[in-house]
């Protein structure tokens, strides 16, 4: 897995398959400044990661994974991970109340004798609805530092969960992972992941 995120960490182990957190190299870019196609910037991220990590190992399953969050759906302005408390207020405040939307591309590249194989690519979208927050609110939550690493300012799994109101979609993907998108592709490349048994 070409990702230190222990959230998904934590959710690939329920494949209960064998793997290893190698995490990419790459340098990110800097989030947009004009609107982008959502889909595509999640895919074109986790491809840039997922081959990162293929050039660096001889043999496996390489999964690139990238999360954003977008007010304007498809096409929009990623909400990327806050770099202070006040760009954290604002995607907040920007969130409060309304509908947006969670994408995730997700990237498997397959190694063969040290040769990356042709990527299998998804991507997937959840509307996430946020409750009305007030200042304190808002406060209260930043004071936890759990925003500063989360696209969007949140984790839906941690001290945000109150916050949501409602969601369509699959909740894994909020969370960074989507677990039943990621099994289809498995299964694609001919990956039995029900059969495996329990990561210690």
């Amino acid at each position: 897995m070409a990702s230190a995120s222990p959230r998904r960490r934590e959710l690939i182990a329920l494949l209960r398959l064998p793997f290893e957190v190698v995490p990419s190299h790459y340098q990110e870019p800097s989030s947009p400044t004009s609107p982008v196609s959502l889909p595509r910037f999640v895919v074109e991220l986790a491809t840039a990661k997922a081959h990162e990590v293929a050039h660096r190992i001889e043999e496996g399953l390489v999964l690139g994974a990238d999360t954003e969050v977008s007010l304007e759906g498809d096409v929009g302005l990623p909400l990327g991970k806050p770099a202070n408390p006040q760009e954290a207020t604002s995607m907040l405040h920007a969130l409060s109340g309304r509908t947006h939307y969670v994408y995730t591309g997700l990237v498997l590249v397959p190694v063969v004798d040290g040769s990356p194989q042709e990527p299998l690519q998804e991507v997937v979208c959840t509307r996430v609805r946020f409750r009305e927050l007030t200042d304190d609110m808002i406060a209260a939550y930043i004071a936890t530092s759990e925003p500063f690493d989360k696209a969007g300012a949140y984790g839906a799994q941690g001290y945000a969960a109150p916050y949501i109101e409602a969601i369509d979609g699959d909740f894994f993907n909020v969370v960074g992972l989507p677990l039943c998108t990621l099994g289809h592709m498995l299964e694609r490349l001919g990956v039995a992941w029900w059969r495996g048994t329990p990561q210690t």
